[in-house]
């Protein structure tokens, strides 16, 4: 790889980066929301990279490495590779983390919470799967019995025993740290892994409320197919697309 084809490979890489970070929500796929200003910074620099690169190629396009007939400043075959990546950046968009990644992440551990505000009086009640748990395992006032909620989420498989969970992926820093938030559905067929739905029902009774033995689950009363939010790779209220 010679040097002109390294300055391009520099400048493919910043501009996908910037591509993915300006004009489209691609780069969510990989990172978390908060990290958008470091990518463009990235983005930035190895465009700067780029053009300080092809700069100084002209400054010395007879350098000595050149007056012998050979050109010294070349990379291994295999770094021709690095151009997958980069174009991937601007041409491929990778299918998003689902179900295969969520039978295979480590489930997050929910935290313990003392203490626990009155629940709105809302009904049907927009609830994380998180914070779903979290009442149904630590909430010794019983808040959620009874109570119609709404979650949403993409199907996983349960496993050898069928059935199915309504998970959400959560990023810590980036796809590589990637953990998995899952409720157990009942009372209605096994919807395609990777469906995107919004749940409508009750606490599922199994176990003792309020207690760690109490399963998160749902009773299922309704679901609809939606498409996926914006932000999928959190455990927050979901956003749609404006």
């Amino acid at each position: 790889m010679r040097r002109p084809v390294q300055v391009v490979l520099l400048a493919l890489t910043g501009i996908g980066l910037l591509h993915a970070a300006l004009f489209t929500d691609l780069y969510l796929r990989y990172v978390k929301e908060g990290l958008r200003p470091l990518l463009i910074v990235s983005g930035v620099t190895l465009l700067l990279l780029a053009l300080a690169g092809a700069a100084l190629d002209r400054g010395h396009a007879r350098h000595t490495s050149y007056a012998h007939g050979h050109d010294h400043t070349g990379a291994p075959r295999v770094a021709w590779l690095l151009f997958l990546p980069a174009l991937s950046l601007l041409l491929y968009a990778p299918p998003a983390l689902g179900a295969y990644t969520a039978a295979r992440s480590n489930d997050k551990a929910v935290r313990e919470q003392k203490g626990f505000d009155p629940l709105p009086t809302t009904s049907p009640l927009p609830m994380t799967l998180t914070d779903f748990t979290t009442r149904v395992q630590q909430d010794h006032e019983l808040a959620i019995l009874g109570r119609t909620v709404r979650m949403t989420g993409f199907a996983s498989p349960a496993g050898r025993g069928g059935g199915w969970y309504l998970t959400r992926i959560i990023f810590t820093c980036c796809a590589a740290d990637s953990q998995s938030v899952k409720v157990r559905m009942y009372g209605t067929e096994v919807p395609p892994a990777n469906t995107w739905l919004a749940v409508t029902g009750t606490w599922h009774h199994k176990g003792r409320l309020g207690t760690r033995a109490a399963e998160a689950a749902l009773d299922v009363r309704s679901s609809e197919h939606i498409s996926p939010p914006v932000n999928a790779y959190t455990d927050d209220l979901p956003l749609t697309p404006s």
